[in-house]
């Protein structure tokens, strides 16, 4: 593994982790924080890589942080779980 793959593996994680805290950051305080608004901040901030914004739509579900929402909550999981799964064909 070379070191430039490695920075990327790190980079990649401290993105995820600045617009989430972007986006929890606007949300408290009443403010826009969708994708594009956080990618306008970040490139302010000169936060490189910058990332799409449709890159960022992905971390914000992954996280949970999508319709007003500050995360993923117990009843999610319980719910989920409760689901039945389909069959494979």
């Amino acid at each position: 593994m070379n070191s430039r793959t490695h920075y990327q593996a790190r980079t990649a994680y401290e993105i995820e982790k600045i617009v989430t805290l972007l986006r929890l950051y606007f949300y408290n305080r009443g403010q826009r924080c969708g994708a594009t608004v956080i990618q306008h901040h970040m490139k302010e901030l000169q936060v490189k890589p910058l990332p799409s914004v449709a890159t960022i739509g992905r971390i914000l579900t992954r996280g949970g942080l999508t319709h007003g929402r500050t995360g993923i909550y117990e009843e999610d999981v319980i719910q989920r779980n409760a689901e039945p799964h389909s069959e494979p064909r």
